[in-house]
């Protein structure tokens, strides 16, 4: 008897985990990695966000000039933006900040401007 509680019990948390695993892939953002690499922010400042939103809390704020090890950058259909994610090093202060900047601030062409990726289909 108290196998087959167990049996239960545990065939139903998979089932819930496969639930909410399903549920968070249906409502991700397209995603897309690529080789972790320093560059540089563009603009005069950008906040970095904790999520890929424009409402997203806002973790801190990165200045020109200030480096960042970038490792993905996010389309986010509903605004039309792409986001970079990376953790930014502060020149001022060394602060380190985790998070996602708009893309054309936070590009992996260094300073340059950048094109924008395609829109995912």
């Amino acid at each position: 008897m108290k196998i087959r509680q167990t049996l239960v019990r545990a065939l139903a948390a998979s089932s819930l985990g496969l639930t909410v695993t399903a549920a968070g892939i249906m409502t991700a953002t397209t995603a897309q990695a690529y080789d972790k690499s320093t560059t540089n922010i563009s603009c005069s400042a950008v906040k970095v966000h904790k999520s890929p939103a424009k409402n997203a809390t806002t973790v801190g704020i990165a200045y020109k000039g200030d480096k960042i090890l970038y490792d993905q950058w996010v389309y986010k259909a509903s605004e039309k933006t792409w986001y970079t994610r990376g953790k930014v090093t502060r020149k001022h202060d060394g602060a380190k900040i985790y998070g996602y900047m708009i893309y054309r601030c936070a590009n992996p062409y260094g300073t340059n401007p950048a094109p924008t990726p395609p829109i995912p289909k």
